[in-house]
This record gives structure tokens, C-alpha cells and sequence, in this order.
């Protein structure tokens, strides 16, 4: 079984850690991005998420959002955690990112 809970790093240096789940699957933790197409400094944000009821084969699905504290954006990622024969956890994610922007007309740059 996929155990969410701990330190998770990426391939290009960003990490978070998740906290322990309650009962209904509903976690939440940090995220320190290691990459943004920003000026200011990055901080540490906090994320917000629910996994699916593990299946018996034990590739969990979940979905989380962070709110950067440092840009006006939110980030929504899903994936899927995979144990490999010697119990090591891999989580494979997608994200789509939203900003805020000043016009309705501005929408189409908004999201990536």
C-alpha cells in the first residue's frame, strides 16, 4: 500500500510534506517549489488535498491545491502513488496552474 504521509522531493528540487490522513482520506501539508516564474522570494506554501480509498491494488489516487504564499496563484495537482517490489513510493503528478489577472480578456495567459 501507498503511504502519502511524509517527505516527497521532485527531480528538479521542490519538495513537500504531508501530513498524516484522517479517516475520510483528507490530508494537508507544505510545498516548497524549487521553480517559479517569479521575481520575489519563494516561500513555503500550504497545500490542501484528498486521496482515494486505497483499491486492492494499491495504487492510490489523490489531488491536491497549493496556494502559493508568494504569487496571486493556485496550483491543482492529481496523480497516483506506485510501491515498487521493495516498498519505495513514486508519486506521478499532472498540474495546471491559475493566476490572477487584471481582465476577463487577459484569461486565455492565465492558465498553464
Amino acid at each position: 500500500q501507498c503511504d502519502l504521509q511524509g517527505l516527497w522531493r521532485n527531480e528538479l528540487g521542490s519538495n513537500m510534506t504531508l501530513m498524516a490522513l484522517n479517516t475520510a482520506g483528507i490530508f494537508s501539508g507544505f510545498y516548497h517549489t524549487a521553480v517559479a516564474a517569479t521575481n520575489k522570494q519563494i516561500l513555503v506554501s500550504s497545500l490542501h488535498g484528498t486521496q482515494q480509498h486505497p483499491s486492492a491494488k494499491g495504487h492510490t489516487t489523490f489531488g491536491f491545491t497549493v496556494q502559493w504564499q508568494f504569487s496571486d496563484s493556485i496550483t491543482a495537482f492529481v496523480g497516483q502513488c506506485f510501491v515498487d517490489n521493495c516498498g519505495r513510493g513514486t508519486l506521478e503528478t499532472m498540474w495546471l496552474l491559475r493566476e490572477e489577472v487584471a481582465s476577463h480578456r487577459d484569461t486565455w495567459k492565465a492558465t498553464r
